[in-house]
């Protein structure tokens, strides 16, 4: 049995669920998230918690060492440790391992008892809430799971807070659903390949959503060669960013992809930050990993792999409307914009490995 699966597309609504979860919990909860913000937002799921750790449940919560460092205050986080949760930073700065600060946990993921999971792009914080931030805040996506891929899920977050990054469940036989990390014991660029795999297999469809379209060579070249077999190859990403450089590393491979044939489209009002692959409807992931060398080579992730068609009929919903508040970026256009713009195309590039 896969379970059942629904798709969050708004903060608030994502939120309200996860908490409703939490206070339905009876032995365990896990969380994981890259940010985790003491704010308005944060700190209504961190009471929820804390509440569940006095009544004696297992609360353990495993943050990133960078994306939270700001935003969760060491005050807050001994609240947290007094009401009996258990708080982790993944990879704190050290001047033995300078290298490892660049490796960062960029996962999002709630399990409550092993049997419901939430997967996806959004972190906690304001900057995703209608209510707190207004018409501005971030667009995203969220999967709600319930059934064995929860239990894989709370498995990989497990083996994460033992220290053991590159652990991965068994494929359960029969299902065409999994919960997959980019990085494990048998192929270090694990996600890297199964989308590769899957692009080269394209027939009629590529719809992409990333807020860091920064693909490597290999992934672009089978980008290009699916639309030059007639597939339909979308490239959604954002116009309003909190990453220039990134923004520029994207752009400056769009005149290549433009004269291929691929489309290319830029949300206009909010940050677009989900993260999401649909391949001629059969095949999608969704989950945390962004379409760059970061995500792909560097950062540790977690992804939905899924050939339900249910699901996959949900996600293209919601990128069918966001092609309706996106601009597409043309090939006449992208050749007549200013000069200036080559100059930070050239720069992106340089860049690219690093963002």
């Amino acid at each position: 049995m896969t379970g059942i699966f629904r798709i969050f597309g708004e903060g608030d609504d994502l939120y309200e669920a996860m908490i409703d979860s939490i206070r339905a919990a009876s032995q365990r909860i896990v969380l994981a998230s890259y940010i985790l913000a003491g704010d308005e937002v944060g700190w209504a799921l961190l009471n929820e918690l804390m509440n569940q750790a006095r009544r004696g449940l297992d609360v353990r919560i495993h943050i990133d060492a960078m994306g939270s460092g700001r935003v969760l205050t060491r005050s807050q986080s001994r609240l947290l440790t007094a009401a009996g949760v258990r708080l982790k930073r993944f990879h704190r700065w050290s001047w033995r391992q300078p290298m490892r600060y660049n490796r960062r946990d960029h996962r999002k993921l709630l399990v409550i008892d092993g049997e419901t999971a939430y997967l996806g792009g959004f972190n906690i914080h304001r900057e995703a809430s209608r209510q707190v931030y207004g018409e501005t805040r971030w667009r995203d996506l969220h999967v709600y799971i319930t059934g064995p891929l929860a239990a894989e899920a709370e498995g990989l977050f497990n083996a994460s807070w033992c220290g053991l990054t590159d652990w991965s469940p068994r494929r359960q036989p029969g299902s065409n659903d999994r919960i997959i990390p980019n990085t494990t014991r048998g192929c270090r660029i694990l996600l890297r390949c199964t989308i590769k795999a899957q692009l080269a297999r394209a027939s009629e469809s590529i719809w992409l959503e990333s807020p860091y379209f920064i693909p490597d060579r290999g992934l672009r070249k089978q980008l290009i060669l699916a639309a030059e077999r007639g597939v339909d190859v979308r490239i959604l990403t954002t116009r309003k960013t909190d990453s220039p450089p990134a923004q520029w590393a994207a752009r400056g491979i769009y005149g290549d992809l433009l004269a291929n044939g691929i489309r290319i489209f830029e949300f206009q009002p909010r940050l677009l930050h989900s993260k999401l692959l649909l391949i001629d409807e059969d095949w999608a992931n969704i989950g945390t990993a962004n379409f760059d060398y970061r995500s792909m080579f560097l950062n540790y992730e977690l992804t939905l792999v899924s050939g339900n068609r249910t699901l996959n009929r949900q996600l293209k919903s919601e990128v069918l409307r966001d092609l309706q508040d996106c601009h597409e970026v043309t090939g006449e256009a992208w050749r007549d914009r200013a000069a200036i713009n080559y100059l930070y195309d050239m720069l992106g590039r340089l860049l690219r490995r690093w963002l």
